[in-house]
């Protein structure tokens, strides 16, 4: 076999992913958080891009420029004789005794004449200002002539749950070497109160015997609130049950066998505390009246808000109106002018880079605009497609999934799964996520139209909460119900939707139904 080298031209086409390109794509699944810090570095680095100013701002910077152009005229510019005259004609008109006429006239053509709108009052209006409170108002610092205020600086501050505790430990812990002890475990607290630390490694640390860390512990475990500085939840418990006197065998037993309670074993629990059902009922109630998280009414951090990014509402003619919301619209401009105005350098170096800055920037304000109409298509055709749980809720809400939409707008999947990442949609229902709409099918009895699991999880929900203690529903009873319904669902999956939904077995359910009713007099 004869080997030879030849030369082809060949002409192919390929799908390449440039950086803009792969950027784009990321800006997709961008929040807004995220989409607002990437482009403020955007703008911090790109000479070309800034952010729309207010037109107050805008006006005031114009106004500041004509005065300082006025300001500073040349000395000889008031030997025009028509500017002198101007002037004097001006002040003769408004500082003689016929301004006053002048003036009286004026006020009455544009109806501003106020001397008779309170005719008792004789003498000139006055200030009518609390002395005192504007002298406190005005002796505060930063307050100046025309200052403004911000009504958060006055606004009481959020007591921690450390400082909570720094109030109280002077009052329990006279000695100096306990109150550096339990500075230490107040340093070592979580959230919730708990103290993350080993009473042995913190003794050794601190170069403090075993009894004398175990004493400040128990010490500082009084303290408010209830059931703060324990180790676990069984001991925060029964701190708060010991402060009620409530800390007797029985519920001792109860306390150290927590796992049961979660398991729902009672009959167990009953052997093990020694009592009957009306008792372990009590004794339950009182476990669920106390606190398991103590810390938490101190927490220092606050909850943000979610922003949705598309807002639905009904329209006139029966539809809906969908529309993105303004909030969450990023705005970035790029400035043309400047640019012209650098360009005009002969540096090439220079010019080199003005032209890449601008290619950039005219790239990202097409990429922020086709992100927003690929989140207004993507939501549109939700709305569209969700019509039904937009007016009669969650029973109602249709199975979709991703390849519906993608191929009613005509996208990709990929760009579909990305616009739904973390972006949420304001409805008359409520704000939801915009991958709430998106659920599994489940098909229906003789070949109808199919369900929506998360519909049905709401309809086996439904179902258990109108039950009855002498009528405790199985998973098969509520298979039967739902085939009723026209929802053909295997029991296994009942059984997986319910402990999805945390709701316990029927056998847990009758149990705990019948306690209950025997105690409430049922």
């Amino acid at each position: 076999m004869k080997l030879s080298a030849n030369l082809l031209l060949r002409q192919t086409q390929s799908l390449v992913m440039t950086p803009q390109l792969m950027q784009s794509i990321q800006l997709l699944q961008m929040t807004h958080f995220e989409l607002n810090q990437f482009i403020a570095l955007e703008v911090e680095k790109n000479p070309l891009l800034e952010f729309p100013s207010n037109d107050g701002e805008a006006g005031g910077e114009r106004g500041d420029a004509e005065d300082g152009e006025y300001a500073h005229q040349p000395e000889d510019a008031g030997s025009d004789d028509g500017y002198d005259n101007r002037s004097e004609a001006l002040s003769s008109d408004w500082y003689d005794n016929g301004g006053s006429a002048s003036t009286s006239r004026l006020n009455d053509e544009l109806d501003a004449n106020y001397t008779n709108v309170f005719p008792d009052d004789g003498a000139p209006p006055q200030r009518l200002d609390a002395p005192e409170l504007v002298s406190q108002w005005k002796s505060m610092p930063g307050s100046g002539e025309g200052a403004d205020y911000d009504l958060d600086d006055f606004v009481a501050g959020q007591v921690s749950l450390r400082d909570h505790l720094a109030q109280q430990i002077p009052f329990v812990l006279p000695d100096m070497a306990d109150r550096l002890i339990a500075q230490n475990f107040v340093d070592q607290l979580d959230d919730c109160g708990y103290l993350q630390a080993d009473i042995v490694e913190a003794g050794e640390r601190l170069g403090t015997s075993l009894a004398q860390a175990e004493r400040v512990l128990a010490t500082l475990q009084s303290l408010d609130p209830p059931g703060v500085f324990a180790r676990s939840l069984a001991e925060c418990l029964a701190i708060q049950l010991r402060q009620k006197d409530r800390y007797d065998p029985a519920m001792q037993a109860l306390v150290e066998n927590l796992e049961l309670l979660a398991r729902r074993d009672f009959a167990m629990l009953k052997r093990l505390c020694g009592v009957d059902e009306e008792d372990l009922l009590d004794m339950l109630g009182e476990i669920r009246q106390l606190n398991p998280k103590p810390g938490s009414g101190f927490e220092a951090g606050v909850s943000e808000a979610i922003t949705p990014d598309v807002v639905v509402r009904s329209a006139s003619d029966g539809g809906w109106l969908v529309e993105l919301n303004p909030d969450t619209l990023p705005r970035v401009l790029v400035n043309q002018s400047y640019f012209s105005r650098v360009t005009k350098t002969k540096d090439a170096e220079v010019q080199a880079f003005l032209s890449d800055c601008l290619q950039s920037a005219n790239w990202l304000t097409r990429s922020l605009d086709q992100r927003a109409n690929t989140i207004m298509k993507v939501a549109s055709e939700i709305v569209r497609q969700q019509d039904a749980f937009l007016l009669h809720g969650v029973d109602y809400l249709r199975p979709l999934n991703l390849k519906t939409v993608a191929e009613a707008i005509k996208m990709h999947e990929s760009t579909v799964s990305r616009v739904t990442s973390n972006k949420y949609m304001l409805t008359p229902r409520g704000l939801f996520e915009l991958k709430y709409f998106f659920t599994v099918s489940i098909s229906a009895v003789a070949g109808g139209d199919s369900h929506s699991a998360e519909a049905v999880r709401h309809k086996i929900r439904a179902l258990i909460l109108q039950e009855s203690p002498e009528a405790v529903l199985s998973d098969d009873d509520i298979v039967d119900m739902l085939k009723k319904g026209g929802v053909d669902l295997a029991r296994r999956t009942v059984a997986k939707y319910r402990e999805a939904m945390n709701i316990a077995s029927s056998v847990q359910r009758r149990r705990e139904k019948r306690a209950l009713a025997k105690v409430v007099g049922f």
